[in-house]
């Protein structure tokens, strides 16, 4: 294996810098909005990133940069490596970092602060090794869309030939993943006295309508499964008063859509509204896929399936990461990382042992050719 050359001292100490910073940056408070906190995390990363071009993005205040081994960003990178430093907020006490046998405790652990730390430590292991160009993706805002990081950096003119979005997955790759569409419906009918109702139209009712033809047509799935769903996450009215009829009312669709809709799934929704609806398409995020048969991705499952001995699996995620954002400029993106578990929770953890797996995988998966 490449990572003969990379194994012993010099590999303990790289380890022992990554859980080091790993807790450190767990102790910085990375939520939404804390722009303060968030630019302390990336200066952190960068601190040992002294000997490559730092290019630095800002876009609505949200900072990120992008580290490579030129003098001058190329056309197109081989490879990047991607990782946010936001995260979904905790409990105040997750933020001092707690190891408990194999597993490291805080909020953050597993998404992602302890992948990033390993994507940092092994960008800086390899990135000089490496004659074809390289880059590191840090960004602070995918927890909000990834709107003004990566998505902003892909305007400015990023590309990559393979992007690897360091998210847990266990060891598993994530190659497709569902699309995100916001859409706000509305429609209108007829004020008045809630004592006469023949006298008017209720807006309510006529959406009451067609949510149960959305119902029909998006059934909610009884377990995990690999469809197409929404999720009806408001309804509102401009009336507030007891004894009257809206004239108007409002729905708030959250949709996560698979690759194999994205042709047909807002022409499925519209075929269901008259023109007393109007509607606004308030986000539409594209999915991710790539194919199966992708070299990069063989390459990887491969060396994978060496360092775990075992079988790795490729899989549709339900939630999107900003892997997805490559997709709009034909670039091939997955996920990939260590073994954690508690997302979202107050006992987030990340596998110490998993992270020391996941520099190694990363190592070999970019010197080898």
């Amino acid at each position: 294996m490449v990572m003969d050359s990379l194994t012993g001292f010099q590999f303990i100490l790289t380890y022992l810098a990554m859980l080091n910073l790993t807790k450190k940056l767990i102790r910085i408070k990375t939520i939404p909005g804390n722009t303060k906190a968030l630019n302390e995390a990336l200066d952190l990363c960068l601190s040992s990133l002294t000997d490559y071009t730092i290019e630095n993005f800002k876009s609505n205040g949200k900072n990120s940069v992008l580290v490579y081994n030129r003098s001058k960003r190329p056309k197109i990178f081989k490879y990047i490596l991607n990782g946010h430093l936001d995260i979904i907020p905790g409990k105040e006490k997750q933020f001092t970092p707690v190891i408990t046998g194999d597993r490291l405790y805080g909020v953050g652990a597993m998404d992602m602060k302890g992948n990033v730390a390993s994507l940092v430590s092994v960008f800086n292991n390899v990135a000089k090794k490496v004659k074809y160009p390289l880059g590191l993706q840090l960004v602070t805002d995918e927890e909000t869309g990834g709107f003004d990081g990566t998505k902003y950096q892909i305007q400015e003119g990023v590309r990559s030939n393979f992007v690897i979005a360091g998210e847990s997955t266990g060891f598993n790759i994530v190659n497709k993943a569902k699309g995100i569409i916001w859409l706000r419906i509305t429609t209108k009918g007829k004020t008045a006295h809630g004592a006469y109702p023949w006298r008017g139209k209720n807006a309510i009712w006529k959406m009451h309508n067609l949510l149960t033809q959305l119902e029909k047509t998006f059934p909610i799935p009884l377990k995990d499964s690999w469809q197409s769903t929404l999720n009806l996450s408001n309804i509102s009215t401009t009336n507030e008063s007891f004894n009257k009829i809206p004239d108007k009312c409002t729905i708030d669709l959250d949709i996560r859509y698979i690759p194999e809709d994205s042709e047909t799934i807002l022409d499925n929704i519209k075929s269901l509204l008259d023109n007393t609806f109007e509607i606004e398409i308030v986000v539409n995020e594209p999915s991710l896929y790539v194919k199966e048969t992708d070299p990069n991705l063989i390459k990887l499952q491969r060396i994978v399936s060496n360092f775990t001995k075992n079988s790795v699996k490729f899989y549709g995620a339900n939630g999107s990461s900003d892997a997805r954002h490559f997709t709009e400029v034909n670039c091939a993106g997955v996920e990939f990382g260590p073994v954690g578990g508690g997302i979202g929770t107050d006992k987030e953890w990340v596998s110490i042992s998993s992270l020391r797996k996941y520099q190694a995988i990363l190592t070999e998966f970019l010197l080898s050719e």
